[in-house]
């Protein structure tokens, strides 16, 4: 039988996996879970990384895989010579990998984790012996929240909901647990929906319900183009069953909808902030409302929320705001009941990082958003934060940070500019934003950045005001990730407050 031939018949965990051939690229959380299950599985796993944690690294031999340590840029022999039948990569592997291009122009099949779970699901079955539904969310901003929260709200509605996938816990891990789930929220990146791409018939998904939640140029290095990165996001609505979710204020999201392959009597859902029509989610005079999932849409709503509630909580801000009525729209296509989500969110929280206030203190509110890495996601924080003191700058990933600067970077009291390459951040502000103050922190190492950030910024204030860390930007020129910038800047407000900061000194405005 051919390695193709194989391969189509590999869809359940009971299917015959003994003996085949599988190269698994990078060690990380994600590579250790698919070699775990393959290695469970009974297949011939060889996993190659250019470095390995010694966890992992210790671990694959017990569970009976092979590991093979060095150089990825070119295509080792001990790949080449073990002859996979399919390459499994870890999503950090682009298109453009030397590893990804021979596999292709060798006909060797490309999985992600994804279809691998997808294929083996029904490890643990619903009591009708049905495996869980999947629903997945992807989007350039808000992913990982919209995930949390919807796996929140399909909880309180009484379902066996995990959040899982890009979120951190990987799918496979999910689909492995004994305990068995109705329904799993699976976050995916761009990254993985590429790989999703690259699948055959067999290795298709079919999920319950599925939302894009924005699109912005992101990751366009690792795509190759804005293009393709959009052609990965549309993927998310594939094969949609139940429920398409878009972002009515993100035509992007429309058009995906309008152009996916989804199963007959899949419904388009739509959601704003604005007033619903009768197939959508939105806000009408401080009410969060459901106008889809309803027998009389044409001409009642179903009150799921209000901003006053959500306010209380922390999560009125306009962007976190989409995020709730999107997941509110996965649940409910489920059927959790309005109560239920009413009472869910009266107890979420959002993760650190996202739209944090870290402190108030001396008549300033400090606002760790971290987690803003891209322009789409800087600009929703500075429409939360008109007036701020913005902490701006990073590892840009290829994207241009002009047209952020000359549409909301304007609306900044001030810019303070950070990471290794501010050039261009520096010449944005002075072609679109002259009228706004603007300072670079130098500062050469990683421990002594954001301390400067803190002192420039906190003599920049004049009174009462904002100061908000929401990059715009990769974190990795200086720092190890989002949430160690995000730490670092938190850790230094705390030592500004701490050495006093109601003196001259620590209130004194810089130099322009």
């Amino acid at each position: 039988m051919s390695a193709e031939s194989r391969l189509a018949t590999l869809t359940s965990w009971h299917s015959d996996w003994s003996g085949l051939r599988v190269a698994v690229l990078g060690l990380s959380m994600t590579g250790f879970s698919v070699a775990d299950t393959l290695a469970e599985l009974g297949a011939d796993v060889l996993v190659l990384s250019e470095s390995a944690e010694e966890e992992y690294a210790t671990l694959l031999p017990v569970i009976g895989a092979r590991l093979e340590l060095g150089s990825l840029a070119e295509v080792p022999e001990a790949l080449s010579g073990f002859a996979p039948e399919v390459v499994i990569a870890s999503p950090g592997f682009s298109p453009s990998h030397p590893v990804i291009r021979w596999a292709q122009q060798s006909g060797i099949a490309i999985w992600g984790d994804i279809e691998l779970a997808w294929r083996v699901r029904d490890k643990v079955t619903r009591a009708d012996g049905t495996p869980a539904d999947w629903v997945l969310i992807t989007g350039t901003n808000g992913k990982t929240t919209t995930t949390q929260l919807t796996a929140s709200l399909l909880v309180e509605g009484g379902l066996r909901a995990a959040p899982c996938g890009n979120i951190g816990v990987p799918v496979l891990d999910a689909i492995r647990d004994p305990a068995g789930f109705d329904v799993l929220v699976v976050e995916l990146s761009s990254h993985q929906l590429w790989y999703l791409g690259q699948s055959s018939a067999e290795g298709e998904l079919y999920p319950y319900a599925s939302v894009c939640l924005n699109l912005a140029d992101d990751h366009l290095v690792w795509h190759g183009s804005a293009q393709a990165y959009r052609d990965a996001k549309a993927l998310v609505y594939r094969n949609t069953r139940v429920a398409c979710v878009y972002n009515k204020a993100d035509e992007a999201t429309r058009i995906m909808v309008e152009e996916a392959e989804v199963v007959d009597g899949a419904r388009a859902i739509g959601f704003d902030l604005g007033i619903p029509g009768p197939s959508d989610l939105g806000v009408v005079e401080g009410l969060l409302v459901d106008r889809a999932f309803l027998d009389d849409r044409a001409t009642s709503a179903l009150e799921l929320t209000t901003l006053a509630d959500l306010e209380r909580v922390g999560l009125a801000a306009p962007h976190i705001v989409q995020n709730i009525l999107a997941a509110s729209a996965l649940a409910r296509s489920l059927g959790v009941e309005p109560e239920a989500l009413h009472e869910a969110l009266q107890s979420f929280r959002l993760d650190e990082h996202r739209i944090q206030v870290i402190a108030r203190h001396d008549g300033i509110t400090w606002v760790d958003d971290s987690k803003a890495t891209n322009p789409h996601a800087a600009a929703s924080s500075l429409r939360a934060y008109p007036g701020a003191v913005w902490v701006v700058g990073g590892d840009l990933k290829g994207v241009d940070i002009a047209d952020l600067v000359a549409s909301v970077g304007t609306t900044a009291s001030a810019a303070v500019i950070i990471g290794v390459e501010r050039a261009s951040v520096v010449a944005a502000f002075e072609r679109h934003a002259p009228g706004v103050p603007v300072f670079e922190v130098d500062a050469g190492e990683t421990g002594h950045v954001m301390n400067r950030v803190v002192e420039i910024a906190a003599g920049i204030v004049e009174g009462e005001g904002t100061v908000l860390l929401a990059p715009a930007a990769a974190s990795f020129d200086q720092f190890s990730s989002y949430a160690d910038r995000g730490h670092r800047f938190a850790e230094a407000v705390r030592d500004w407050i701490d050495r006093g900061s109601a003196d001259d000194a620590g209130r004194t405005p810089p130099e322009v």
